[in-house]
């Protein structure tokens, strides 16, 4: 199994480690056990981009840490398009495709400012919004207690197996 993890910094407020966080994430994907490959983007942004996602997609005001966007579970058709199930360039005729996990949005900004309320170090808030992002992505929430701390329990042990062991 392969994990690749796209990333991107789209704002210039806070400094951001994209190889550092890419890691960080494809630490944890890899750590979940996937069927096959994976792939997920992780992007940085600022705190009107990530205002308008949120306003657009979940119809609530105002700028946030985090956002997953989960792609739906849709079949993926191995080949090219338009003509799918050729074994030209760009197929992988012996493999399954990846599983398109979904994109996980950061604000880096909302994060600076979350970590100074909480007394934490700004790249402790950042680990844990990744990991974050992306147990959303894999199917989890926290929308009620028991899941909240479900959720929460493995977000702590992810972290202390790939963040806190430096």
């Amino acid at each position: 199994m392969a994990v690749d993890v796209f990333a991107a910094d789209e704002q210039s407020a806070a400094p951001i480690e994209l190889e550092r966080w890419s890691e960080l994430a494809r630490l944890v994907l890899e750590s979940r056990h996937l069927r096959g490959d994976a792939e997920v983007s992780l992007l940085f942004v600022d705190e009107d981009t990530i205002a308008a996602l949120n306003e657009r997609f979940l119809q609530r005001q105002g700028s946030t840490d985090v956002l997953a966007f989960p792609l739906e579970d849709e079949p993926v058709t191995p080949g090219r398009f338009p003509d799918i199930g050729g074994t030209g360039p760009g197929s992988d005729a012996e493999g399954e495709p990846p599983l398109l996990l979904g994109d996980v949005v950061v604000c880096p900004a909302v994060a600076e400012r979350n970590a100074l309320a909480r007394s934490v170090p700004y790249d402790d808030e950042l680990a844990l919004l990744v990991v974050h992002g992306l147990l959303h992505l894999l199917g989890m929430d926290h929308e009620v207690e028991e899941e909240a701390r479900a959720m929460e329990a493995l977000e702590r042990e992810l972290l202390d197996a790939f963040f806190h062991r430096r």
